[in-house]
């Protein structure tokens, strides 16, 4: 695809998200959410490829089902048409339902791992950020927080045990993500509009990580135990990897910081708890990334030492992941 086309795709889904967040009626949202499935359909497509012509239609019948989901309910009852709230306890589940298909949360989760084993790195980026804005939008005008609490738990679970025993780099960024969608639906427990911080925050550290994993074509673990042979690219890898977890001083530590802080106050220790626990197991795939390429070339040639060279991504690594103490600091004050 052109690269005109694809600027003119992109600039449609950016515009379809912010149709639905700007939106104070279910057609509109609808409709947005109409625009973002057409306008992202044919941006990941690709001209004779059958990797992406699968992952095209896979997206597009799980979006497709979630759309016809919420349209069904909206002309369920013609009273929801003039106003953005809904009164009925079946109306919130369909609708929270149509949206957890749509953000691949599970048990609606199956077909987020295998598309984003289908896509480059960019593509992946844009469905692990962008895409999760319009649902998660829907999501946090309906008040069901039994439901919720449930989607939560079941959220935190998934992503960590899914990511245990995959070799693949995307199917572990895959279930890291439904493990932050966890997160950033807790967030909407605590308040409406709290998920927008942590979504920032997740994108900020997730570029530098795409924008690495991209420029080396790593899609497998062992591509990264070969490929990294500086003794500063492996600290870099291991800052943003450990930053993801949300392991402390790291930056990635301070929207779980939050949410733990706030859900603490509203008396919900025992899912606090789990997703607690659950982070951990997080940390432990990403550990265990990181412990091959330290342990595994403890010792290496002299010809596949490389001159040491300051990148964008590297910067940007540093930059970020050392953020929360400076944060921290500047707050005492």
């Amino acid at each position: 695809m052109k690269n005109s086309s694809s600027l003119l795709f992109l600039m449609i889904t950016i515009f379809s998200a912010l149709v639905v967040i700007s939106s104070n009626n279910w057609i509109s949202m609808w409709m947005g959410l109409e625009m973002n499935l057409m306008a992202f359909v044919p941006l990941i497509s690709g001209t004779k490829n059958h990797f992406l012509s699968q992952s095209c239609m896979m997206y597009f019948l799980m979006q497709s089902m979630g759309s016809l989901l919420l349209l069904f309910t909206v002309l369920l009852n013609s009273m929801m048409l003039s106003k953005a709230t809904i009164d009925s306890g079946y109306m919130n589940l369909i609708i929270m339902m149509s949206m957890w298909i749509k953000l691949g949360v599970p048990p609606f989760h199956f077909w987020f791992p295998e598309m984003m084993s289908k896509l480059n790195w960019m593509k992946c980026f844009l469905l692990m950020t962008l895409q999760k804005l319009a649902p998660l939008t829907i999501l946090s005008t309906i008040n069901n927080s039994y439901m919720l609490t449930l989607m939560i738990t079941m959220s935190v679970l998934i992503g960590a045990m899914g990511g245990l025993n995959q070799t693949s780099i995307r199917k572990l960024m895959a279930y890291s993500s439904i493990n932050h969608m966890g997160w950033m639906m807790s967030c909407i427990l605590i308040n409406a509009n709290s998920w927008i911080i942590y979504l920032i925050m997740y994108t900020l550290m997730l570029t530098p990580i795409i924008m690495w994993l991209n420029k080396n074509k790593f899609y497998n673990m062992n591509q990264v135990n070969v490929f990294l042979t500086t003794n500063m690219e492996k600290l870099m890898v291991s800052m943003m990897m450990l930053s993801l977890g949300g392991m402390p001083p790291f930056i990635g530590f301070f929207p779980k910081w939050m949410v733990i802080q706030y859900m603490l106050e509203m008396d919900m220790k025992w899912t606090i708890i789990v997703m607690v626990l659950c982070s951990l197991l997080t940390l432990f795939f990403y550990m265990r990334m990181i412990s091959s390429f330290y342990l595994m070339n403890s010792t290496m040639n002299k010809w596949m030492i490389k001159p040491s060279k300051s990148s964008t991504e590297s910067t940007l690594m540093f930059t970020l992941n050392m953020a929360l103490p400076l944060t921290m600091y500047m707050n005492m004050f």
